[in-house]
């Protein structure tokens, strides 16, 4: 049994793991979000695969309905579900640092194996692999600032400053916490697990579908 939330907006609908960082998927209606989600379990098991955590998710058990806003859909998860402010233990921290030093070793790799120009989308839309490399550090130094972690900007090809970054982020969340905000108006830890996982995640898949 895997618990899942259905953030749901005007025009999408996000179904979101609970306890499983990134595996989040979007549609029209909560019925193809949970489709959406479940085509989606064998790619997923690459990262429970990397992070060393055996990956069995069975039925979805829906626990909550938050409401999505502008973000939902544009097509970024962005409601904070009430069962995000749940203590956070040592192995909960453990588990989710796991997934997400995994969605970065896989993201790395992907990029590293992918060309420079990647097939346009159906609109002749989508970045190319270096743009999107950039794209996703500079998204993870505005969410590390959620978390209390700021860091100047740095040039994608600057390995020792995104290190720090990500090591930062890490001893963030790898600490217990008591399910409040790590920071004033910032992220409790188990979303922000789930908001970098799915944005790493995200645009490995996207870099798959989207390789010449």
């Amino acid at each position: 049994m895997t618990d899942v939330y259905l953030e749901i907006g005007r025009k999408k609908v996000f179904a979101c793991s609970y306890d499983w960082p990134g595996w989040c998927r979007t549609a029209k209606t909560e019925e193809a979000a949970l489709e959406a989600l479940a085509e989606y379990a064998d790619r997923y098991q690459v990262i429970a695969e990397r992070a060393g955590l055996p990956f069995e998710p069975g039925t979805f058990s829906v626990i909550e309905r938050p409401a999505g806003d502008s973000t939902t859909d544009f097509g970024a998860p962005s409601a904070i579900p009430e069962v995000d402010a749940r203590p956070v233990d040592q192995e909960v921290a453990d588990r989710a640092t796991a997934l997400v030093r995994a969605s970065w070793d896989v993201f790395d790799e992907v990029a590293g194996d992918s060309p420079e120009e990647l097939r346009k989308g159906p609109r002749g839309g989508g970045r190319d692999r270096d743009k999107m490399v950039g794209h996703v550090k500079e998204a993870e130094r505005a969410y590390a600032r959620k978390m209390g972690v700021r860091h100047p900007p740095f040039d994608i090809d600057d390995r020792t400053a995104r290190t720090a970054l990500r090591d930062e982020i890490i001893e963030v969340l790898g600490r217990p916490s008591d399910g409040a905000p790590l920071t004033p108006n910032g992220w409790p830890a188990r979303y922000a697990a789930r908001r970098i996982a799915w944005h790493v995640i995200d645009h490995i898949w996207e870099m798959q579908d989207r390789r010449t």
